[in-house]
């Protein structure tokens, strides 16, 4: 089988690796390129579907399509070679990613402090790819907490039933530090089986057995309810810990590790380093694991655990509303990392967490806004919103995700934030009062104001039955989820100019099917009257021919050579003409339907009823002033008849942007006709004859 256009054109483009990112505006795919020597222009400009190919100055290149080019884009950006080449968000023209929005939240926090940008991005790394089976650990938490509540299976730690499903989420946290260092040990680019094997060692049986050894000392901590022990090893004292759930020792072993492999490929010889390396890593790293960056791993943990818990016991009420307010800041500049870590370690230190509590308050405000955005998406008929809001509430109130509603709706749109913190701050005030008046006890026998957790749980409606006093939670959640939603509904989440631009698109869609339905209806009729009819009755009445193009703006027509665009000189979009304006609104050029209206406003493409394709372009490059200085007054799939407002448009902004403002027009289907004749070097008024076709 025959390589498909897009795989042809990245083959002749020099390949994926070559393009670093990839554009397209109403015509042209723009490409960015590490190196434009490698492009074989010759297989672009004789390759079947491509109407040209242009270099541009430093390493861009232009591959002239036509009307599909859109089509052609999507293709190259789902081709399996291109999943990690560069691209721009969705083309030119279109709405930025989810990947895009990402990118540009969490490039808020970064450039500012080096360090701290790296280290965040560390942690988030090294915990980023085991979510998912912390997910699914925490819904099994669940279900079975949830099936003791209601009896359905009895709360017997003795039953072996019991103890084999306490196995299959157990085994998660407890060779969670494995997991994680192998994470941070590949994020530092470190061979992160080695990182797993070295943190493996103090998760072995005859590590943890040395705690019941005749010569090792322990004592009970009764504030956290947990024992240290000091074992003599070859003379040195150690001090021994259970490292099973710990998150900080994985983390800094990694980073010593790091110094260390690296510091031995650069002195042991290349032929030999397959074996040294890792036995001297090992033997190095494990023995500091074990005698130094343990201990201090779990002091570290240990600390900031009794003073979170001091502060959630001394200061409940700042704590339970500050959680709420700061996640939804910190989440898209990954920042939320070090909490989540903490919760892990709470778990592990005290034997429950207080953070996931107010934090499931900020989670279901989250949620409670995406909520109110699918309710105002399906009042208006908004296709695109609903399918996205709707995709993104199933994965928060399922899986307890923010990432979907937070990236494809809230970033998007500004008011949802100021909705939405409102949810944050009154389920924060709700769970921080009735925390107090109706506090938890934990097994231990600790009584703790607040909603607290002896699990890490994802905040959604499945993990409910996680958490200690679980009313207080329900209620909580229920509170920051209603007042988000109610807020969005009642004042919206979108701009007036938003919020318009999508009911004239969904009455424009019901416009356009209209027809077919009004047809649909007719049908049984329209057979009828057919039936009866006398052959003699005369045909419908044909399409008017069109015999000219206007003007769609004042100026001076030039010919395509003159206008300084390569791409058009060529005729590679047909044969027209150039026009220098002096006025600013451009009209249509002829009547039809809109095929093409780029939202940044500089190309349309306009089909008359007897299928002359007319595209008017406004300006050379505009495409990237992103739609400054143009406003635009039509839609995709709009008719329009000639000499109706296209666009208005500050040519004064365009000029001082550095871009031509020659507004070309062309005849993109000229080979199909008999012939396309421009007029040039005259003076015009928009509406003017400017080029003669005949069929």
């Amino acid at each position: 089988m025959a390589d498909s256009l897009a795989s042809q054109i990245i083959t002749a483009i020099g390949g994926p690796e070559n393009v670093r990112s990839l554009t397209h505006c109403a015509t042209r795919l723009r490409f960015e390129l590490a190196d434009a020597s490698k492009v074989d222009q010759n297989a672009l400009e004789h390759m079947k579907g491509v109407l040209g190919a242009v270099p541009q100055s430093g390493d861009r290149f232009q591959v002239v399509i036509g009307g599909g080019v859109a089509t052609v884009y999507e293709n190259i950006m789902h081709l399996p070679e291109m999943a990690n080449a560069g691209a721009a968000s969705a083309s030119g023209e279109g709405q930025k990613s989810n990947a895009d929005v990402k990118a540009e939240a969490r490039s808020k926090a970064r450039g500012k402090v080096a360090w701290l940008d790296s280290f965040f991005e560390y942690l988030a790394d090294s915990f980023r790819p085991i979510l998912g089976v912390l997910l699914g650990a925490s819904i099994i938490i669940a279900l079975v907490n949830l099936l003791i509540s209601l009896n359905v299976i009895p709360n017997d730690e003795a039953s072996a039933g019991w103890v084999f499903v306490k196995a299959i989420w157990k085994g998660v946290f407890y060779f969670l530090p494995i997991m994680v260092a192998y994470n941070a040990s590949k994020k530092l680019k470190v061979d992160p089986w080695l990182g797993g094997a070295i943190m493996a060692i103090l998760m072995t049986p005859q590590f943890t057995s040395l705690m019941d050894a005749k010569t090792t000392t322990c004592v009970e901590n009764a504030a956290l309810g947990t024992k240290s022990c000091t074992a003599n090893i070859f003379g040195i004292p150690m001090a021994l810990s259970d490292y099973s759930g710990n998150v900080f020792v994985p983390l800094l072993m990694a980073a010593v590790l790091a110094l260390v492999y690296h510091g031995l490929k650069k002195i042991i010889p290349e032929s030999v380093q397959l074996v040294f390396v890792p036995f001297f890593c090992m033997i190095i790293v494990g023995a500091l694991t074990a005698f130094i960056i343990g201990p201090i791993g779990v002091w570290v943990g240990n600390g900031l655990g009794v003073g979170l818990a001091w502060m959630n016991t001394h200061a409940p009420f700042i704590f339970a509303i500050i959680i709420p307010l700061l996640y939804p800041f910190l989440v898209p500049l990954g920042l939320h990392w070090p909490l989540n870590a903490l919760m892990l370690m709470n778990i592990q230190t005290l034997g429950y967490d207080f953070i996931q509590g107010p934090m499931g308050v900020w989670n279901f405000a989250c949620f409670g806004a995406t909520a109110g955005v699918l309710f105002i998406a399906v009042r208006d008929k908004d296709k695109d919103m609903r399918q996205t809001a709707l995709g993104a509430l199933a994965a928060g109130l399922l899986g307890g995700v923010s990432e979907p509603s937070l990236y494809g709706i809230h970033l998007r749109y500004k008011l949802v934030y100021k909705r939405m913190l409102v949810g944050c701050g009154l389920g924060g005030v709700v769970i921080a009062v009735l925390g107090w008046l109706f506090p938890s006890v934990t097994a231990a026998g600790q009584t703790v104001h607040g909603v607290t957790t002896t699990a890490f749980a994802f905040t959604s409606l499945l993990t409910i039955p996680v958490f200690d006093q679980m009313w207080v939670y329900a209620v909580s959640i229920a509170v920051s989820f209603l007042t988000s939603f109610f807020l969005i509904i009642t004042f919206d989440y979108r701009t007036p100019e938003q919020k318009a631009e999508v009911l004239a698109r969904a009455a424009a869609d019901q416009k356009a099917a209209a027809p077919a339905v009004e047809a649909k209806e007719a049908a049984p009729a329209a057979a009828t009257a057919t039936a009866t009819a006398t052959k003699t009755e005369a045909p419908a009445a044909a399409a008017a021919a069109t015999t000219v193009v206007n003007a769609p703006v004042a100026g001076h027509v030039i010919a395509l050579d003159e206008t300084g665009d390569p791409v058009f000189a060529s005729r590679a979009l047909g044969e027209g003409v150039g026009i220098q304006p002096t006025d600013s609104e451009v009209v249509a050029p002829v009547s039809g339907v809109l095929q093409t209206v780029a939202e940044t406003g500089h190309a349309f493409g306009i089909k008359t009823d007897d299928g002359v394709e007319v595209l008017v372009h406004v300006g050379i490059d505009t495409v990237k002033m992103n739609g400054e200085g143009f406003a635009v007054k039509v839609k995709a799939d709009e008719r329009v008849n000639a000499g109706d407002p296209l666009v208005s448009v500050d040519f004064a902004k365009v000029k001082d942007a550095g871009y031509s403002t020659t507004t070309l027009m062309t005849v993109l289907n000229t080979a199909a006709l008999t012939s396309v004749t421009p007029k040039t070097g005259i003076d015009v008024k928009a509406g003017d004859e400017v080029i003669d076709i005949q069929r």
